[in-house]
């Protein structure tokens, strides 16, 4: 007899599950979920403004990735991946993520298989998520980089893991960023938040 999937909506914001029951549920379409510290975070579908920045983010990838053919294995966005976090009782969805190398488990690669580069474009509201819970959990899991996109600021915190702490530079429209993790990548900031006019 095959189990039946818990089935999750807004009424379930702080709700606790463990982390393998958050796994197996389906969300009500409409939102976005996530478990944070063993309760579910339920968080409305951004809007057009966040939109067209990961838009704009997924756009410069794909033209690295055309340019440097092999060096990205994956790009996910949202719901496409999973970071899955068991000590925290934690399951995130970066907004995008960038692993460099194939998933050790390639039937169910979540548990295991962690990105390089994790990126969140902040919403309004959302501000302690992206640059306190999510710094935290990220660098916990073994991110390598955590870019934190701020359309309010017009700016981007770049997060880089050294040992078991981020160091940090803040980036302002003006600027441009290279990583050592994309080589002849280089990060427009004014691009990102150019649709918004």
């Amino acid at each position: 007899m095959i189990p039946t999937k818990t089935k999750i909506g807004p009424e379930d914001a702080g709700r606790r599950m463990t982390l393998e029951e958050f796994a197996q549920a389906d969300g009500q379409s409409g939102h976005v979920y996530e478990l944070a510290g063993g309760e579910v975070v339920v968080v409305e579908i951004p809007g057009l403004p966040h939109g067209l920045v990961v838009d704009a983010l997924q756009r410069q990838v794909q033209a690295y990735r055309v340019a440097h053919p092999g060096l990205v294995y994956y790009v996910a966005s949202g719901s496409d991946c999973a970071l899955r976090l068991p000590a925290m009782q934690s399951e995130r969805h970066p907004d995008l993520s960038l692993y460099l190398t194939p998933p050790p488990d390639p039937i169910d690669p979540w548990d295991a298989w962690v990105p390089d580069i994790a990126i969140e474009v902040v919403s309004a509201g959302q501000e302690r998520r992206d640059y306190e819970e999510k710094r935290r959990e990220y660098l916990a899991a073994g991110v390598r980089e955590y870019w934190i996109v701020d359309p309010a600021a017009r700016s981007v915190l770049v997060l880089d893991r050294r040992g078991d702490e981020w160091a940090e530079r803040r980036l302002g429209a003006a600027d441009r960023y290279r990583t050592g993790r994309l080589p002849g990548f280089e990060l427009d900031v004014a691009a990102l938040f150019a649709a918004l006019g």
